[in-house]
């Protein structure tokens, strides 16, 4: 089977990695001349609403999926019009604008933030009226890994904010005081099979996802999360591998945002499950059965931003994992991962502070982890 990928990335790359031993064949899109998918797979550079290069695609793949969300949802209506696009172009569109986003999960009973939608510094003053303050300032499209998002603690942030977001619609969300964040990865297939992930614990530093840990032992949060992801499934009418970020505030969910792909969270599966959540996308994407979601002993997974660690050093840890994504190192780039499996949750916690130290972090920093 022949599978378009649209963007080019570090997913793109694993998901290739992946699909090779399914036995399928795979063609990139992405305007980077250097996209890191493109060491791995054959490369379509072009910009994501380039028609001659989405028609080349679908006249040549049987199915197109994402690698980024933030695609034009025009160009997945593109490629519609010819070949089978999963997840759809209705779910990139919903899931491209924060405040639709915010609305479907108030529709599905999924608690959020409570929020207020800005389109002016006085309707920003109204809006914190609304909501208090802290807030967080967010534009309703085009946010990842931080960017786009200012935090409110005082009126004196008021003005700093809107002058540097406010030039785009956005979106005030009360913030929340929250004891962990956790991230739910689900699959649904042709079908209508379902799969889901153990509840993942994640850290973060600087809007950028630094750790993730699983199983998160917090078993009724994690039926919790299970069934706000099938509401979404079914809802949406999904085919792939949706991931639902939540914050944990006073032993309840709060969902912050959704995507309708791979995501970071979810790299641990690759070594520590027993189908990894890149292979589960292709079988759902492919019309295959899905795989078992079973975790194969405690694990966690660590970002390289902006540099690799010592390879040699990293493979001398017990149970420990090296993946480079073939991009060039740069500050605040994600150049890496690094996966942890263990038999036991002491040997886990070991195996982390070595690798912890590669990264240059200790554990102190993430404080108490699942």
């Amino acid at each position: 089977m022949n599978i378009g990928i649209v963007g080019g990335g570090q997913l793109a790359r694993m998901l290739v990695l992946a699909g090779y031993s399914l036995g399928l064949q795979f063609q990139v899109l992405d305007p980077a001349t250097d996209a890191c998918v493109g060491q791995v797979a054959p490369l379509l550079q072009g910009e994501y609403d380039d028609q001659n290069r989405l028609n080349a695609m679908a006249d040549w793949a049987e199915v197109v999926t994402f690698d980024f969300e933030n695609v034009p949802s025009a160009a997945a209506r593109i490629l519609e019009e010819k070949v089978k696009v999963h997840p759809s172009s209705g779910v990139l569109w919903a899931t491209q604008d924060r405040l639709y986003e915010k609305g479907l999960f108030w529709e599905m009973d999924i608690p959020t933030p409570v929020f207020a939608t800005v389109d002016s510094l006085e309707e920003l003053q109204e809006a914190i009226a609304k909501v208090n303050l802290p807030a967080v300032l967010k534009t309703r499209r085009l946010g990842y890994d931080g960017k786009g998002q200012q935090v409110l603690r005082t009126p004196e942030d008021i003005e700093p904010a809107w002058q540097a977001l406010g030039s785009v619609p956005l979106l005030l969300e009360g913030f929340i005081p929250f004891e962990r964040e956790v991230s739910v990865l689900a699959a649904r297939g042709r079908t209508g099979e379902m799969a889901f992930y153990p509840l993942v614990e994640n850290h973060h530093r600087g809007g950028i996802l630094r750790l993730s840990r699983a199983p998160c032992p917090l078993p009724e949060l994690e039926q919790e999360a299970w069934d706000y992801a099938r509401r979404l499934l079914e809802r949406l009418h999904y085919v792939g591998l949706l991931a639902i970020e939540f914050f944990v505030h006073e032993g309840r969910l709060i969902a912050n945002e959704m995507a309708p792909r791979v995501h970071n969270s979810g790299h641990w599966t690759i070594e520590g499950a027993e189908t990894s959540q890149f292979e589960n996308h292709l079988r759902a994407i492919a019309g295959l059965p899905l795989g078992a979601t079973t975790a194969l002993g405690p694990c966690a997974m660590l970002n390289c931003i902006g540099s690799l660690p010592d390879r040699a050093a990293v493979l001398a840890v017990p149970g420990a994992h090296y993946h480079a994504y073939g991009k060039a190192p740069r500050p605040g780039r994600k150049v890496g991962h690094l996966t942890l499996r263990a038999k036991d949750h002491d040997a886990l916690a070991e195996g982390l502070r070595r690798l912890l130290s590669l990264v240059g972090y200790s554990v102190e920093e993430f404080g108490p982890i699942c």
